[in-house]
Order: C-alpha cells, then structure tokens, then sequence
C-alpha cells in the first residue's frame, strides 16, 4: 500500500479540511484531483512555516475580536437599560412590535457603540413592560440587556 502525501489546502475542501490546514490523503487524491484543481500544494517547510505564522496571526486576530467584544459588552451593560417608545392602544397592547434595528439604534444612541442588528435576539413583545434581550457579540460573549417598552 502507498504511503499517504502530505499537502497544504489552498481553500475549504468539504470533509477535508479549511483553507491553511496540513492534510494527509491518498497519493492518487492528491496527484489527480487536489494539485490539479489548485484545492492543494505539496507540503514543504518554508509553506509549513508561512502556515503557522498565519495560524498565528489569525489566533492574534480572534484573540483582539473577543477582547473587544467583552468591551463592548461592559459598556452595553454599564447603561443597563434601553428605552424604545411605541404607539400604544387598549390595555397596554403597542401597535406592531419592537424589532432589532430599533433596539440596535437605540444601543448606539445610548452607548455610541454599533450593535449588527442580526446578532440581537427578542423575545415576543406585543405590549408595553420590561424584556430581556440577548446579544451576541462574539461565539462565546453574549450580552443580555433590558428593553422598556413605554408609551409615546
């Protein structure tokens, strides 16, 4: 049996690998379909070495992400509570309901922090009262603020 190549993938190969990782597959894997479709060069120690300092550099990089992430987060916790007033009708029902931009403006407006709205999660709010909202701010730092919801 041949013994198996050692290559450094260019891009995602699905159930491979990412883009930068050290693989070892098949000769005839590598020969016939990774090197001549670009997915895949021959593993040297120079691109070895060009690999981990990139490996480096993008630790450094998430490392700096989820610092500034927990800033963020203290300064979002700090105000404590935002305020968002919405028309409202009989028995404290609010016409519509409260959506992520209009907590996202309301974030900035307090903290001068911009929040991506896609990363806010509500939960129902159909009348005026106080809720919890999460924030995702980082894959393992996630705010929860409080939302009033008042009158206008």
């Amino acid at each position: 049996m041949a013994k198996r190549v050692q290559l450094v993938l260019n891009q995602d190969v699905s159930k491979l690998g990412k883009s930068g990782d050290l693989v070892e597959v098949a000769p005839g894997y590598a020969r016939n379909y990774l090197i001549p479709q670009k997915m895949g060069v021959p593993a040297t120690p120079g691109l070895l070495k060009q690999v981990e300092r990139r490996r480096e550099k993008e630790r450094q990089r998430l490392l700096e992400e989820k610092q500034v992430a927990t800033q963020l987060k203290t300064a979002i916790e700090a105000v404590g509570s935002f305020t968002i007033a919405k028309q409202v009708g009989e028995e404290n029902a609010i016409f519509g309901t409260v959506t992520a931009p209009e907590v996202a403006t309301a974030i900035q407006q307090a903290t001068g922090k911009e929040v991506d709205r896609r990363n806010i999660s509500l939960p129902d709010i159909g009348e005026t009262g106080t809720y919890k909202a999460e924030i995702k701010l980082h894959p393992e730092i996630t705010a929860v603020v409080q939302i009033q919801v008042v009158a206008s």
